[in-house]
């Protein structure tokens, strides 16, 4: 079984509080013997464009065999002026062209794929997030399981805050295990053996 988490961090250098929560995510994944892996969207040239292939230099057909090969996908991302960030929201984009052919009546290529999504923040908006994302997979034909988002909006998230990776695992293993054990058990409850 294999899980891909889409990292929608803006930061290509230095602490990303969503990559640290992804990877404590793929911690409880791999204790559940799940194959996960991280993409790390802002490493790579996703072109703007609502297209599967918008031509030479664009990495996203490497991105999609991935997540079309993978079993569960989760978007993680930070929240920025209340939304998700530009990274998530140009897989969206760029994922418009699958949903195309269902408009054109044909099946989803990722119908009943189980997605899950993973947040952070120093402030109120996870809701709107949550409720963005979920209208996007079940518009492509994903199922989000209840239980299956993982939110920490904490202040020592805040831009202008520099805690530790330490302090944020702390802060992730003391207060959320319970919750990223219940996410991935009820991500598991809904894939397709």
């Amino acid at each position: 079984m294999k899980a891909l988490i889409l990292l929608g961090t803006l930061k290509k250098e230095g602490l990303s509080n969503t990559e640290v929560l992804s990877d404590f995510l793929m911690g409880h994944f791999k204790k559940h013997d799940i194959d996960c892996s991280i993409v790390k969207l802002v490493d790579h040239n996703i072109p703007a464009g609502t297209y599967s292939d918008m031509g030479p230099g664009d990495d996203w057909p490497k991105i999609l065999k991935q997540l079309l090969a993978a079993d569960i996908i989760v978007f993680a991302t930070p929240i920025w002026w209340n939304n998700q960030s530009s990274e998530i929201q140009r897989v969206i984009e760029r994922l418009d062209e699958l949903h195309d052919k269902i408009l054109e009546g044909k099946k989803s290529k990722l119908e009943g794929k189980v997605g899950g999504i993973v947040i952070t923040g120093d402030s109120d908006g996870a809701q709107h997030v949550i409720a963005n994302i979920s209208n996007f997979y079940n518009a492509i034909g994903m199922v989000l399981p209840p239980f299956a988002s993982l939110s920490v909006l904490w202040e020592k998230q805040a831009k202008d805050q520099k805690p530790t990776r330490q302090e944020l695992l702390e802060k992730y293993e003391e207060d959320y295990s319970s919750t990223a054990e219940t996410m991935v058990k009820q991500m598991l409850k809904f894939v397709k053996k």
